[in-house]
Protein backbone atom coordinates (compact mmCIF):
# COMPACT_ATOMS: atom_id res chain seq x y z
CA UNK A 1 0.00 0.00 0.00
CA UNK A 2 1.70 3.39 -1.35
CA UNK A 3 0.53 6.75 0.07
CA UNK A 4 3.54 9.46 -0.18
CA UNK A 5 1.00 12.37 0.32
CA UNK A 6 -0.21 14.82 -1.92
CA UNK A 7 1.73 16.93 -4.28
CA UNK A 8 0.84 20.64 -6.60
CA UNK A 9 0.38 19.64 -10.34
CA UNK A 10 -0.01 23.30 -12.06
CA UNK A 11 -2.04 24.01 -8.54
CA UNK A 12 -4.19 21.07 -7.71
CA UNK A 13 -3.26 18.79 -5.50
CA UNK A 14 -2.52 14.90 -6.97
CA UNK A 15 -2.33 12.20 -4.45
CA UNK A 16 0.78 9.96 -5.17
CA UNK A 17 -1.23 7.12 -4.26
CA UNK A 18 -1.62 3.39 -5.64
CA UNK A 19 -4.91 1.26 -6.15
CA UNK A 20 -4.73 -0.27 -2.73
CA UNK A 21 -4.45 2.49 -1.09
CA UNK A 22 -7.56 4.26 -2.62
CA UNK A 23 -9.73 1.10 -2.53
CA UNK A 24 -8.51 0.84 0.96
CA UNK A 25 -9.66 4.40 1.94
CA UNK A 26 -12.73 4.04 -0.10
CA UNK A 27 -13.96 1.13 1.62
CA UNK A 28 -13.22 2.27 4.93
CA UNK A 29 -15.16 5.47 4.89
CA UNK A 30 -18.31 3.06 3.32
CA UNK A 31 -18.09 0.88 6.00
CA UNK A 32 -18.16 3.50 8.50
CA UNK A 33 -20.40 6.05 6.66
CA UNK A 34 -17.92 8.28 6.69
CA UNK A 35 -17.47 11.00 3.43
CA UNK A 36 -14.39 10.78 1.09
CA UNK A 37 -14.93 13.08 -2.28
CA UNK A 38 -12.88 10.92 -5.02
CA UNK A 39 -12.03 11.70 -8.81
CA UNK A 40 -9.23 10.31 -11.12
CA UNK A 41 -7.66 13.18 -13.07
CA UNK A 42 -6.40 13.08 -16.34
CA UNK A 43 -4.54 16.09 -18.30
CA UNK A 44 -7.98 17.51 -19.33
CA UNK A 45 -9.29 17.32 -15.40
CA UNK A 46 -6.15 19.08 -14.11
CA UNK A 47 -6.45 21.69 -16.99
CA UNK A 48 -10.16 22.62 -15.81
CA UNK A 49 -8.86 23.15 -12.42
CA UNK A 50 -5.53 25.04 -13.86
CA UNK A 51 -7.57 27.59 -16.10
CA UNK A 52 -10.66 28.01 -13.02
CA UNK A 53 -9.59 29.65 -9.99
CA UNK A 54 -12.95 28.26 -8.32
CA UNK A 55 -12.77 24.86 -9.63
CA UNK A 56 -9.56 24.82 -8.65
CA UNK A 57 -10.31 25.12 -4.71
CA UNK A 58 -13.20 22.19 -5.51
CA UNK A 59 -10.28 19.88 -7.00
CA UNK A 60 -8.77 20.57 -3.70
CA UNK A 61 -11.22 20.49 -1.57
CA UNK A 62 -11.43 16.50 -2.26
CA UNK A 63 -10.18 13.88 -0.04
CA UNK A 64 -8.55 12.26 -3.13
CA UNK A 65 -7.36 13.26 -6.70
CA UNK A 66 -5.98 10.38 -8.16
CA UNK A 67 -3.05 10.89 -11.35
CA UNK A 68 -5.67 8.59 -13.51
CA UNK A 69 -3.74 9.81 -16.92
CA UNK A 70 0.11 8.79 -17.10
CA UNK A 71 1.52 12.49 -17.97
CA UNK A 72 -0.28 13.00 -14.69
CA UNK A 73 1.47 10.58 -12.68
CA UNK A 74 4.65 11.12 -15.16
CA UNK A 75 4.20 14.75 -13.51
CA UNK A 76 4.57 13.38 -9.95
CA UNK A 77 7.87 11.67 -11.11
CA UNK A 78 9.22 14.73 -13.27
CA UNK A 79 8.54 17.53 -10.65
CA UNK A 80 8.89 15.45 -7.34
CA UNK A 81 10.51 12.25 -8.16
CA UNK A 82 7.49 10.05 -6.82
CA UNK A 83 7.85 6.94 -8.33
CA UNK A 84 4.54 5.33 -8.66
CA UNK A 85 3.92 1.77 -10.11
CA UNK A 86 1.06 2.75 -11.95
CA UNK A 87 -1.24 4.93 -12.65
CA UNK A 88 -4.64 5.20 -10.96
CA UNK A 89 -7.04 4.55 -13.96
CA UNK A 90 -10.72 5.70 -12.83
CA UNK A 91 -12.14 3.02 -14.75
CA UNK A 92 -9.84 0.23 -12.89
CA UNK A 93 -10.32 1.56 -9.26
CA UNK A 94 -14.32 1.19 -10.30
CA UNK A 95 -13.83 -2.32 -10.63
CA UNK A 96 -11.86 -2.97 -7.51
CA UNK A 97 -13.44 -0.61 -5.52
CA UNK A 98 -16.76 -2.75 -6.72
CA UNK A 99 -14.76 -5.48 -5.82
CA UNK A 100 -14.23 -4.81 -2.35
CA UNK A 101 -17.52 -3.26 -1.24
CA UNK A 102 -19.22 -6.59 -2.73
CA UNK A 103 -16.48 -8.65 -0.31
CA UNK A 104 -17.87 -6.07 2.57
CA UNK A 105 -21.36 -7.09 1.77
CA UNK A 106 -22.07 -2.93 0.91
CA UNK A 107 -24.12 -1.44 -1.50
CA UNK A 108 -23.81 1.34 -4.24
CA UNK A 109 -26.15 3.97 -5.55
CA UNK A 110 -25.30 5.15 -9.23
CA UNK A 111 -25.64 8.28 -10.51
CA UNK A 112 -25.06 10.18 -13.96
CA UNK A 113 -24.82 9.17 -17.63
CA UNK A 114 -28.15 8.00 -19.58
CA UNK A 115 -30.72 5.14 -18.31
CA UNK A 116 -29.80 2.93 -21.00
CA UNK A 117 -25.83 3.47 -20.00
CA UNK A 118 -26.71 2.98 -16.31
CA UNK A 119 -29.10 -0.39 -17.26
CA UNK A 120 -26.26 -1.94 -19.40
CA UNK A 121 -23.50 -0.84 -16.06
CA UNK A 122 -25.29 -2.02 -13.23
CA UNK A 123 -26.06 -5.05 -15.39
CA UNK A 124 -22.54 -5.77 -16.27
CA UNK A 125 -21.02 -5.05 -12.41
CA UNK A 126 -23.76 -7.58 -11.16
CA UNK A 127 -22.34 -10.30 -13.79
CA UNK A 128 -18.96 -9.35 -12.48
CA UNK A 129 -19.47 -9.15 -8.65
CA UNK A 130 -22.23 -10.84 -8.17
CA UNK A 131 -22.86 -9.87 -4.29
CA UNK A 132 -22.81 -6.68 -5.33
CA UNK A 133 -25.83 -4.41 -3.89
CA UNK A 134 -26.92 -2.06 -6.03
CA UNK A 135 -28.95 0.16 -3.75
CA UNK A 136 -30.75 2.78 -6.56
CA UNK A 137 -29.71 4.56 -9.95
CA UNK A 138 -31.05 7.25 -11.72
CA UNK A 139 -29.63 8.73 -14.98
CA UNK A 140 -28.71 12.62 -15.52
CA UNK A 141 -31.24 15.37 -15.69
CA UNK A 142 -28.25 17.50 -17.88
CA UNK A 143 -28.92 20.44 -16.01
CA UNK A 144 -28.70 22.39 -12.84
CA UNK A 145 -30.80 20.99 -10.66
CA UNK A 146 -33.24 23.40 -8.65
CA UNK A 147 -32.65 23.65 -4.15
CA UNK A 148 -35.63 21.41 -4.15
CA UNK A 149 -34.31 18.76 -6.77
CA UNK A 150 -30.90 18.83 -4.66
CA UNK A 151 -32.58 18.16 -1.77
CA UNK A 152 -34.62 15.49 -2.56
CA UNK A 153 -31.91 13.86 -4.50
CA UNK A 154 -30.00 13.58 -0.79
CA UNK A 155 -32.90 12.44 0.13
CA UNK A 156 -33.25 9.23 -2.24
CA UNK A 157 -29.56 8.80 -1.97
CA UNK A 158 -29.91 8.35 1.73
CA UNK A 159 -32.67 6.50 2.62
CA UNK A 160 -31.47 4.47 -0.09
CA UNK A 161 -28.99 2.80 2.71
CA UNK A 162 -26.11 3.31 0.18
CA UNK A 163 -22.51 3.30 1.03
CA UNK A 164 -21.28 4.77 -1.90
CA UNK A 165 -21.97 6.92 -4.58
CA UNK A 166 -19.97 6.19 -7.79
CA UNK A 167 -20.57 8.79 -9.88
CA UNK A 168 -20.65 9.74 -13.84
CA UNK A 169 -21.47 13.32 -14.93
CA UNK A 170 -18.07 13.98 -16.93
CA UNK A 171 -15.20 16.42 -15.86
CA UNK A 172 -15.32 18.83 -14.63
CA UNK A 173 -19.43 18.59 -13.81
CA UNK A 174 -18.94 15.59 -11.67
CA UNK A 175 -15.79 16.40 -9.77
CA UNK A 176 -18.01 20.10 -8.59
CA UNK A 177 -20.94 17.97 -7.78
CA UNK A 178 -18.81 15.06 -5.60
CA UNK A 179 -17.39 18.23 -4.04
CA UNK A 180 -20.93 19.82 -3.36
CA UNK A 181 -23.07 16.89 -2.39
CA UNK A 182 -19.95 15.14 0.09
CA UNK A 183 -20.86 16.68 3.36
CA UNK A 184 -24.31 16.23 2.28
CA UNK A 185 -24.59 12.68 1.75
CA UNK A 186 -21.62 11.89 4.24
CA UNK A 187 -20.63 8.67 2.16
CA UNK A 188 -18.12 8.19 -0.28
CA UNK A 189 -18.16 9.73 -3.84
CA UNK A 190 -16.16 8.45 -6.72
CA UNK A 191 -16.46 10.68 -9.82
CA UNK A 192 -15.28 7.81 -12.38
CA UNK A 193 -16.90 9.74 -15.81
CA UNK A 194 -16.16 7.01 -18.64
CA UNK A 195 -16.10 4.17 -16.63
CA UNK A 196 -20.03 4.09 -17.11
CA UNK A 197 -19.69 4.01 -20.90
CA UNK A 198 -16.89 1.80 -21.16
CA UNK A 199 -18.37 -0.89 -18.69
CA UNK A 200 -21.64 -0.27 -20.47
CA UNK A 201 -19.86 -1.38 -23.50
CA UNK A 202 -21.22 1.70 -24.75
CA UNK A 203 -17.34 3.20 -25.47
CA UNK A 204 -14.56 1.31 -26.13
CA UNK A 205 -11.67 1.76 -24.44
CA UNK A 206 -8.12 2.17 -25.64
CA UNK A 207 -5.58 -0.71 -26.33
CA UNK A 208 -3.08 -1.18 -23.23
CA UNK A 209 -0.37 -0.45 -24.79
CA UNK A 210 -1.62 3.20 -25.75
CA UNK A 211 -3.02 3.35 -22.09
CA UNK A 212 1.08 2.71 -21.12
CA UNK A 213 2.26 5.06 -23.50
CA UNK A 214 0.23 7.96 -22.06
CA UNK A 215 -1.90 7.63 -26.04
CA UNK A 216 -5.73 7.42 -24.76
CA UNK A 217 -6.31 10.98 -25.55
CA UNK A 218 -5.59 9.97 -29.49
CA UNK A 219 -7.70 6.61 -29.33
CA UNK A 220 -10.44 9.09 -27.97
CA UNK A 221 -10.22 11.72 -30.24
CA UNK A 222 -10.55 9.49 -32.98
CA UNK A 223 -13.84 8.18 -31.43
CA UNK A 224 -14.81 11.37 -30.99
CA UNK A 225 -12.88 13.99 -32.75
CA UNK A 226 -15.84 16.64 -33.17
CA UNK A 227 -16.10 16.99 -29.93
CA UNK A 228 -12.73 16.14 -28.59
CA UNK A 229 -10.76 18.02 -31.12
CA UNK A 230 -10.23 21.38 -29.55
CA UNK A 231 -9.25 20.18 -26.07
CA UNK A 232 -6.78 17.95 -26.97
CA UNK A 233 -5.34 20.37 -29.55
CA UNK A 234 -5.22 23.27 -27.04
CA UNK A 235 -5.03 21.51 -23.14
CA UNK A 236 -2.55 18.98 -24.23
CA UNK A 237 0.31 21.61 -25.68
CA UNK A 238 -0.77 24.25 -22.52
CA UNK A 239 -0.26 21.34 -19.68
CA UNK A 240 3.19 20.13 -20.95
CA UNK A 241 4.49 23.24 -21.11
CA UNK A 242 3.19 25.08 -17.96
CA UNK A 243 4.92 21.46 -16.16
CA UNK A 244 7.59 22.41 -17.76
CA UNK A 245 8.06 25.75 -16.04
CA UNK A 246 7.00 24.09 -13.13
CA UNK A 247 9.81 22.07 -13.70
CA UNK A 248 12.26 24.29 -14.24
CA UNK A 249 11.00 26.36 -11.14
CA UNK A 250 9.84 29.35 -13.78
CA UNK A 251 6.18 29.63 -12.26
CA UNK A 252 5.19 27.99 -8.94
CA UNK A 253 1.29 26.54 -8.38
CA UNK A 254 0.27 26.91 -5.30
CA UNK A 255 -2.97 25.46 -4.30
CA UNK A 256 -5.58 26.87 -3.74
CA UNK A 257 -7.89 25.76 -1.21
CA UNK A 258 -11.61 25.97 -0.67
CA UNK A 259 -12.85 29.37 1.04
CA UNK A 260 -16.69 28.76 0.45
CA UNK A 261 -17.35 30.47 -3.19
CA UNK A 262 -17.81 26.79 -4.72
CA UNK A 263 -21.15 26.20 -3.78
CA UNK A 264 -24.32 25.83 -6.03
CA UNK A 265 -22.74 25.28 -9.24
CA UNK A 266 -23.52 21.61 -9.87
CA UNK A 267 -25.58 19.86 -12.56
CA UNK A 268 -27.25 16.82 -12.19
Amino acid sequence: MLNQGKYSVLGINVCAVDYEFAVCKITSAAKNKQPCAVSALAVHGVMTGFMDRTHARRLNGLDLVLPDGQPVRWALSWLYKQQLPDRVYGPNLTLKVAESLTKEGLSIYLYGSEKETLNKFAHNLAQLYPGLKIAGMEASKFRRLTEEERLELVERIKASGANAVFLGLGCPRQETWAYEYRNLLGIPILAVGAAFDFHAGTLPQAPKWMQDAGLEWFFRLIQEPKRLWQRYAILNPLYLWNVFQQYLGLRKFAPKMPNGDEKLESYG
